[in-house]
């Protein structure tokens, strides 16, 4: 992020999406880095949370979230095609809820 928290590619495209380029274009000019070494920082940055979900431990960035791993009960639902009711697994997801730095960042 730059100074003042302003992310140059979101404003440029405000109300867009913006996909893992743009994303990785933004780190490489806000930290000094090649694109390469901003990919590999990206995708490192993305295992790591990964394989620390995997394990049911939880990830804290001060400021920006938590991304956790919670339950999902098994339940009912109905196929939409014929209606019929069918069974849905129970099923480990990840969560992520927002730390009060980024909340107060976007209002």
């Amino acid at each position: 992020m730059r100074p003042g928290g302003a992310c140059r590619v979101q404003n440029a495209q405000r109300g867009k999406k913006v996909n893992k380029t743009e994303l990785i274009e933004e780190i490489a000019k806000s930290a000094d880095l090649t694109k390469a070494s901003a990919a590999r920082a990206l995708d490192a940055m993305i295992t790591a949370v990964t394989n620390t979900l995997k394990n049911n431990d939880s990830v804290t960035l001060v400021g920006f979230g938590t991304f956790t791993v919670g339950e999902r009960a098994a339940r009912t639902g109905r196929d939409p095609r014929t209606k019929e009711a069918i069974k849905i697994k129970a099923a480990k997801v990840p969560k992520f809820k927002a730390g009060k730095a980024l909340k107060d960042a976007v209002n």
